[in-house]
């Protein structure tokens, strides 16, 4: 028998009429999924899924808040979870109520309106379970009276929407086995061993994505397979100081699977990596032509003495996917092969990580796939979410998805068939992006973190826009070795090393008809967090030194903002209750980019009139 994931503080006895008034709201609900975009006399009221909607495109068609009067524009309330750490989280309001995931996978319900703390589960993690990748987690899905959410040790928690009560509870993944003892010291000797302290994201897995409900399936995906040693600096407040990956078979396949909502039993499960034909065809190319400097005759060559490579393959499901219930297809897409960087023990492509993935919906079966980078050796994730859209294109219109990549292009594909149909302008600087390691070190950019990272673009379909939140932020590609002591073998391994400066951000702006950048508002730092887009014509986003903007969406304009007290690095939403339309975004900061961390949630409201 399981053992219980948390715990519940629940409704004080004494229910007040207000409370009443929210619990049947809820109970109305509960016969059938909230629609896709709000109640029909208000379109956009509610925000029910992770991206709004099913098409992930985070575009609310709420206009109160505008262009001429967001300078107006106050707080309303705010809550405090008490725990203070990486903060990612997008609210989910529905019924008037708020659900709120935190971090290390604890969920609170307030109401949408006040703040007030209506319930509040605790998540305990299974004891002695090593964290994949901090504390974050994205969000929840609410669907039929229950929330749903993944957590950072890699179970499925359903519960009671009204109380927080827990429903069922299934671990639907077991951590990876830990490296042999010999890599738990694997740094001594090395540049790296002096200026490092804490190593994360060693072992585990997770789940970091927020589930989406779809026809009596939750769907979510697990996190942490692509093994690399992630070195934090020693100082307080520093960013990520490396990101290590060791020659050998560690790490294992991925997956993204869909679970019955009323019994968590597992429904299907698709593998991130082809349990046959990993290798693919050896592509000297991405698929649209940039040459990725691989040894294919030394590939070709180790393929046999690497049978079981794809065992380990890698391919970590970072974010929640988008359905069209048209076609009956699900997009999402994949992380980086393992290991993570060092390449020699996984000749071939390595399908089907770093891609942008298509399956059946209901079956998980694969109908198509687009592979970014072929054999990734540098961190390139398909981290951010795709996005479903109406693409225009010289009077034809094509259903289409896009994505926002770590390469620093926005791609559009056909929806149904895979074609690439727009490839943008890059939105950051690019050079050596394919470049292989050195022992001395080449500079690199795009790097690890991106290009746009696992930040949630919006796009705007009457517009033919795309808004998203990037990072230019250079990485040393190095190779080393450990040689060979007493009887152990020589140990290679490859980092990738954030340098100091320079590094900044900015939202762009890209034009979907033509594919060129339409505009850019520059940052001082590096983006994390994602965008809101409005038909207020607005963009909203925040940064790591806590300042909350919303731009101009037609020339990037800053038209007002906030400060916080911690970084905000978590996608805005906007809701509406009672005809006043809200604002609310997750300030808790970002550990890995070295943004002060905290443990609010701001929301926003313009004033009410006398």
């Amino acid at each position: 028998m399981p053992r219980p994931a948390g715990r519940s503080i629940g409704r004080l006895a004494s229910v007040s009429s207000t409370l009443l008034v929210l619990s049947a709201l809820l109970a109305a609900c509960a016969s059938a999924p909230p629609p896709p975009l709000g109640t029909p006399d208000t379109p956009g009221a509610d925000w029910p899924t992770y991206g709004l909607d099913l098409s992930n495109q985070r575009f609310s068609p709420l206009a109160q808040i505008d262009r001429t009067n967001v300078g107006n524009l106050k707080p309303a309330w705010q809550y405090r979870s008490g725990v203070k750490a990486t903060f990612q989280a997008t609210p989910i309001v529905t019924g008037g109520v708020m659900y709120l995931s935190l971090p290390y996978s604890s969920v609170a319900a307030l109401d949408a309106v006040t703040g007030k703390p209506l319930w509040r589960y605790d998540h305990l993690r299974r004891k002695g379970y090593p964290l994949c990748c901090g504390p974050a987690n994205r969000g929840v899905a609410v669907a039929d009276g229950t929330v749903y959410i993944g957590t950072v040790d890699a179970r499925l928690v359903a519960l009671d929407a009204k109380t927080g009560k827990v429903v069922w509870d299934k671990a639907i993944a077991e951590d990876q086995a830990a490296p042999p003892a010999e890599q738990a010291d694997l740094l001594k000797g090395s540049a790296l061993a002096g200026r490092t302290s804490v190593q994360t994201g060693t072992t585990g897995v997770g789940i970091s994505m927020a589930p989406i409900v779809y026809q009596g399936k939750v769907i979510v995906g697990i996190t942490g397979v692509g093994y690399g040693l992630h070195l934090d600096e020693p100082r307080d407040g520093a960013p990520l100081g490396a990101v290590v990956g060791v020659q050998g078979n560690y790490g294992r396949a991925g997956f993204l699977a869909a679970f019955d909502v009323k019994t968590g039993q597992r429904v299907w499960q698709f593998d991130t990596v082809a349990a046959t034909g990993w290798e693919g065809q050896f592509r000297a190319t991405t698929p649209d032509g940039e040459n990725l400097n691989r040894d294919i005759e030394r590939e070709k060559a180790t393929l046999a003495q690497n049978p079981d490579a794809a065992k380990f393959g890698g391919g970590s499901a970072w974010s929640t996917p988008a359905i069209d219930p048209k076609l009956g297809l699900l997009y999402f897409g994949t992380g980086n092969p393992s290991p993570q960087m060092d390449d020699t023990s996984r000749p071939g492509d390595n399908l089907y990580t770093v891609s942008l993935v298509a399956l059946d919906v209901n079956t998980g079966q694969i109908r198509w796939h687009y592979q970014q980078v072929p054999h990734d050796r540098w961190g390139y994730d398909v981290a951010s979410p795709p996005m479903l859209f109406d693409y225009v294109k010289d009077g034809k219109t094509t259903p289409a998805v896009g994505q926002a990549s770590k390469i620093g292009y926005f791609f559009v594909h056909d929806r149904a068939t895979g074609e690439l149909l727009l490839k943008s302008d890059s939105f950051v600087p690019r050079s050596n992006p394919y470049a292989r390691a050195t022992k001395e070190g080449v500079l690199i950019t795009p790097g690890v973190t991106g290009g746009v990272n696992w930040s949630p673009a919006a796009v705007d379909a009457r517009a033919q826009r795309a808004y998203m939140a990037a990072i230019d932020w250079p990485v040393r590609y190095k190779t080393d070795e450990i040689p060979a002591k007493d009887g152990k073998p020589a140990i290679r391994f490859s980092s990738l090393e954030p340098v100091e400066s320079p590094r900044s951000g900015n939202v762009s702006a890209i034009d979907l008809t033509t594919g060129q950048v339409a505009w850019q508002h520059p940052t001082p730092q590096p983006m994390i967090g994602g965008v809101l887009a409005t038909a207020g014509g607005l963009v909203f986003a925040g940064e790591g030194n806590g300042r909350f903007s919303a731009l101009d969406a037609e020339n990037g304009q800053p038209l007002w903002s906030h400060t916080a007290e911690a970084g905000v690095n978590a996608p805005a939403i906007t809701y509406s209750v009672n005809g006043r339309q809200y604002v609310a975004v997750a300030a808790g900061g970002n550990q890995l980019f070295g943004y002060k961390q905290g443990d609010a949630l701001l929301v926003f409201a313009l004033p009410v009139k006398p």
